[in-house]
């Protein structure tokens, strides 16, 4: 068993650190947080660098790498700047539903205006009155003609206001005994009429990162328009939520790598009863817990991302990874603030948005508690 990255993971890794160190820029940043803005002058120039989509065919503009070197790029981008590092990894949020089952024509029209720098994505999953539980959708999708009316709401949906389309998950069977063997996915662009969207609000973090609500009234698409078989849905994005909690655990690890950074430069700088904070035993016993975390939650990370890209999907280990590099983040980004004392507390410190920014991590791609359900059903099975 090999723990190190080859040449070519270590090229990737050093060339998404240099970029972001570059580009990165801490009054950007906090620009961009104070008003609420997406970065897309740093989003297209990661575009036009192949960051985005690493993990897509070369034909739709990637580079013919996998989910682990995905993972690499989003770690690196988190740990400069959780605010910009976020949102520029979402900005394909949900498009590998369409990479994994999509026609050529739809990968041909939606995957490389996201390579681009051209468009965004987002994925419609989570409703009003279900949150986590996808099982059932009140959002459905009737055959009418040559194409699908939708009719539903969806909420909390990242790139929602910003995104060129949504990939929907639909009710196509309503009759379907469970209901979510009657699901499909659906592309719906978001200039379609019937179609509206607006911010749900402030939010304690990633306040780069549009989070929207969804509205169908009336919305007709084209039956091309489904992704992959009718009825398959649900099966599709319980795939994609095998990729996407493995780039949400990358994001988590970057958090924690990135707070750690600050806290530890901190304590060598900053002086308190006569010595360095870093001179402290109990400073140092932090800081021993705190990478022990880190790099543990950077195991199992990787672990995720390299099985997945053998083909052996395993929810129990991706939810494991998201599980622990989530709650990983939580804790670093609050011992970072606890070491910084008054100063940490304040916008000016990175480790203030960090922490913010951490707290998504055990909530969305599924909670905590999803991740143990999940964990747990693979454990015990059917008894």
């Amino acid at each position: 068993m090999d723990f190190k990255l080859n040449k070519e993971q270590e090229s990737i890794q050093k060339a998404a650190r240099e970029f972001a160190k570059g580009e990165f820029d801490k009054d950007i940043a906090l620009e961009h947080e104070k008003i609420h803005t997406f970065p897309r002058a740093i989003w297209k120039k990661a575009c036009e660098l192949g960051f985005l989509g690493i993990h897509f065919p070369e034909k739709y503009g990637g580079q013919e790498y996998g989910i682990f070197e995905n993972a690499l790029v989003v770690e690196e981008f988190c740990r400069q700047d959780s605010g910009i590092g976020i949102a520029v990894s979402l900005a394909d949020f949900a498009s590998e539903i369409i990479l994994r089952h999509g026609t050529e024509e739809q990968k041909q029209k939606y995957l490389l205006p996201l390579t681009r720098g051209e468009a965004l994505s987002s994925g419609g999953f989570t409703e009003p009155d279900h949150g986590s539980d996808i099982t059932f959708m009140n959002t459905g999708a009737v055959k009418s003609g040559s194409g699908y009316v939708v009719n539903g709401v969806k909420t909390f949906i990242t790139n929602g206001t910003i995104s060129n389309y949504a990939i929907v998950l639909c009710q196509t069977d309503p009759e379907a005994k469970p209901s979510y063997r009657g699901q499909s996915t659906i592309i719906v662009d978001t200039d379609t009429p019937g179609y509206t969207r607006s911010d749900v609000g402030e939010k304690m973090g990633i306040k780069m990162t549009s989070t929207a609500e969804l509205s169908f009234n009336d919305v007709k698409v084209s039956l091309s328009n489904l992704v992959g078989t009718e009825n398959k849905g649900f099966y599709q994005v319980l795939e994609f939520f095998d990729e996407s909690r493995i780039e949400i655990a990358a994001q988590a690890l970057g958090i924690a790598q990135g707070a750690f950074d600050r806290a530890l430069a901190y304590v060598k700088e900053r002086s308190q009863f006569g010595k360095k904070l870093a001179a402290f035993q109990v400073t140092q016993h932090k800081l021993a817990d705190m990478i022990t975390k880190i790099e543990t939650a950077r195991l199992v990370v990787y672990k995720a991302g390299w099985n997945f890209d053998q083909g052996a999907i395993d929810p129990k280990l991706t939810s494991i990874a998201k599980m622990y590099a989530g709650r990983v983040a939580v804790e670093v980004a609050d011992e970072a603030i606890q070491m910084h004392g008054g100063y940490g507390y304040m916008l000016e410190y990175d480790v203030e948005r960090f922490y913010r920014d951490a707290k998504i991590m055990e909530i969305y791609e599924g909670t905590k508690e999803i991740q143990k359900n999940t964990i747990a059903s693979a454990l015990l099975g059917k008894f």
